[in-house]
């Protein structure tokens, strides 16, 4: 299945399991449990965004958008970080409260099965998303995927707390077990800002530059050097350039040969990058004065 599928996969899914986590919160009263649910509708509307950029992302250049629609991803990467932010308030908000007007604890083992079952249908959701992400090399659905695991991480957290206060008797451990949560998911939070903003930064791609290069090195023959190899990244697109210098003596059509047959070759082994190979002479013929 491809980016589309995925995206529409994690909306439908998301759904399903805030409303299998709604039950289990009016099953118990438990505000852990409530947090968890509410969390979801921020993945919810989280997952309906990256689902939009996943198809914008796909439609070709355009008169308004020459090198096309990706980095769409990075903005939705970046949102979806900063919706984990907020829900980190929010549970953060609503842990305090219940921590100054603490209510008992009701009907919580029959909740914690409810919510533990809807747990592992995020569990395969978020990691059918990373898998999926890793395969197209979306940032969209890596963004979603790992929104996804901060809820994983919520309800596993939500679930161990309430199982000690439900054996203890201590429901402070209700709201407690909250903010515990609610750091863990600041850190995924943070992480995944920071990587998204990186993107939109146009930061480059060391590993794509490695690969170029390797790629030259086996053509050396054929040319006399090439410098200031560079790359950025726009969603799951790499843009690259390079300066390569030929033979002098080369007519404009032989050079011109030369260097669509190292792009087809950079095609075939980088399908995600798109190069521009600007040829120029050497630099000793290149400094000779002109009359």
């Amino acid at each position: 299945m491809g980016k589309r599928e995925a995206a529409t996969a994690a909306v439908v899914g998301g759904l399903a399991i805030f409303v299998i986590k709604l039950l289990a919160y009016f099953m118990s009263g438990s505000v852990a449990l409530l947090s968890d649910a509410l969390e979801s509708i921020v993945n919810i509307a989280a997952s309906a965004l990256m689902l939009y950029s996943v198809r914008v992302s796909g439609m070709p250049a355009d008169e308004d958008h020459h090198y096309g629609h990706q980095k769409i991803e990075n903005i939705s990467s970046l949102l979806e970080g900063a919706f984990i932010l907020t829900a980190a308030v929010f549970i953060v908000h609503t842990a305090l409260e219940r921590i100054y007007e603490p209510i008992g604890l009701a009907g919580i083992e029959g909740a914690l099965g409810v919510s533990l079952f809807a747990t592992a249908m995020n569990g395969g959701l978020s990691w059918y998303l990373s898998r999926t992400a890793e395969e197209e090399g979306s940032m969209a659905l890596e963004g979603d995927a790992k929104h996804l695991l901060s809820d994983v991480i919520t309800s596993l957290g939500v679930i161990a707390g309430l199982l000690v206060a439900q054996y203890t008797g201590w429901s402070i451990l209700d709201p407690l077990m909250a903010l515990l949560v609610a750091v863990l998911i600041v850190r995924l939070g943070v992480r995944l800002v920071l990587k998204s903003g990186r993107g939109l930064m146009d930061d480059h791609s060391p590993e794509v530059e490695a690969r170029i290069m390797r790629l030259l090195d086996r053509h050396r023959s054929q040319f006399v050097d090439y410098h200031d190899v560079k790359t950025r990244r726009s969603g799951n697109r790499v843009f690259a350039e390079l300066h390569l210098s030929v033979d002098g003596s080369l007519s404009v059509h032989e050079a011109h040969d030369f260097t669509d047959h190292l792009e087809q070759d950079l095609r075939k082994e980088l399908p995600e990058v798109t190069i521009t190979i600007h040829v120029e002479p050497p630099e000793e013929e290149s400094e000779i004065p002109t009359s």
